[in-house]
């Protein structure tokens, strides 16, 4: 199998205990899963040579809030706060819903740069993905990248 022609993925462990700066009280036991794919065209050695598309499926539960107005790749290790690099264009104004504190998240075709994506892929570690709620601006749930 060609590896360029195959997605990559990353799984995300989400919990509110991992935000920087903590997560308010009221979504202090949210806990969650994310599985991240980019669809980028890549070379034989797997390098990134075009721009491409992310994909998102999360499940986050536990947070009081009623829904998720942001979400995001940051650069930053595990208990390091870093600043967006990806965004998933969630905003406020078409917030995700959630029911009782828990839902589906799901974002598909979000643009990503080659760049962007070949860094993430060089250092997934050193990439988080999070979720800010209404109750939590800075980040409600919050795990590191792992590639799969």
């Amino acid at each position: 199998t060609n590896p360029s022609n195959q997605p990559v993925v990353f799984t995300v462990q989400l919990s509110a205990a991992n935000e920087i700066p903590a997560a308010a009280a009221a979504d202090a036991n949210g806990t969650g899963t994310a599985t991240i794919t980019f669809s980028v065209p890549r070379d034989a050695s797997g390098n990134v040579t075009g721009p491409g598309t992310w994909n998102v499926q999360a499940n986050v539960s536990g947070v009081t809030s009623n829904s998720i107005i942001l979400s995001h790749i940051h650069t930053g290790a595990s208990g390091v706060r870093g600043n967006v690099y990806v965004d998933t264009l969630l905003t406020a104004a078409n917030a995700i819903p959630l029911n009782n504190g828990a839902g589906v998240v799901n974002f598909t075709g979000v643009p990503i740069s080659q760049e962007q994506a070949q860094t993430v892929m060089n250092n997934p570690a050193g990439h988080y993905f999070n979720m800010h709620t209404p109750a939590s601006p800075a980040g409600a749930v919050r795990g590191q990248l792992v590639r799969q």
